[in-house]
């Protein structure tokens, strides 16, 4: 069973990619929901002022150290992270156990574009997942677009769009879609459909894939990574100067094997 540990706040599951793929394949099994979070060092940034995207964050199921950030602070926390799960590459993995498993998919977010390409690209690449529906991710009425997902009977739900706003919609419409496995992907359409670049995977290896990002969108990114960065270490540093010991709790509903 995979355990629970405290990272700044966060109930954060210690498991690596082919466990957390495991317990999502259970969960489409079960038509237990499974709703997936991600924590980078932005994330926790932005919650610490968005009281919103905090609760939203700590609904759900199951919250994974999408950023390297995350998982070097967990070991100087004492409460080790075995290994980052990437929010694309959980992506990938999950799509990958769709076309094994013939299972459904749903796709919300981006451009029509952008979404219309992913689409077309898991048609080809992942033949054996069934699309249950895709649309874009500018809309007023977020309740019928639930209602939509919820009709697809989708066996898993993911989301190209921004924090916090799919944090927000998943902890809001999660019930009334009744999707088993919802995955908040961000910018990963984006990368799926060949609009933007993935860092190479030594930078990935490095923790360095918001320095590669920033190299290519320099007068848009520099601010926004220096004001992140610069807070996530205080918040560590102020972590690290008051913290006690935190308890290593089972997981309590979603065990891992």
């Amino acid at each position: 069973m995979s355990e629970v540990r405290e990272i700044l706040g966060y109930p954060m599951l210690a498991a690596t990619m082919d466990e957390v793929v495991h317990l999502c394949g259970d969960a489409v099994a079960e038509r237990r929901p499974v709703q997936i979070g991600v924590l980078n060092a932005a994330k926790v940034v932005n919650a610490a002022h968005d009281a919103a995207l905090h609760d939203a964050m700590l609904s759900c199921d199951v919250i994974l150290a999408d950023g390297q950030s995350v998982v070097w602070a967990s070991r100087m926390l004492g409460q080790p992270l075995p290994e980052r799960v990437a929010g694309i590459d959980l992506f990938v993995r999950l799509l990958e156990l769709a076309d094994a498993e013939h299972l459904s998919v749903f796709l919300l977010g981006a451009t029509p574009e952008v979404v219309e390409k992913v689409a077309a690209v898991m048609g080809t690449t992942y033949p054996g997942a069934r699309l249950a529906g895709y649309r874009d991710g500018y809309f007023d009425d977020a309740e019928s677009v639930a209602r939509e997902i919820a009709a697809s009977h989708a066996d898993m739900l993911f989301l190209g769009m921004t924090s916090p706003k799919k944090e927000k919609f998943l902890e809001r419409y999660q019930p009334l879609m009744n999707v088993p496995v919802t995955h908040g992907v961000g910018g990963s359409f984006d990368i799926l459909a060949g609009v933007t670049k993935r860092a190479p995977e030594r930078w990935q290896r490095m923790g360095m894939e918001w320095a590669y990002r920033l190299v290519q969108e320099p007068g848009r990114m520099w601010k926004r990574y220096l004001r992140t960065n610069v807070l996530f270490s205080l918040m560590l540093a102020r972590e690290l100067l008051t913290r006690r010991p935190a308890p290593v709790r089972g997981l309590p509903t979603h065990e891992v094997a």
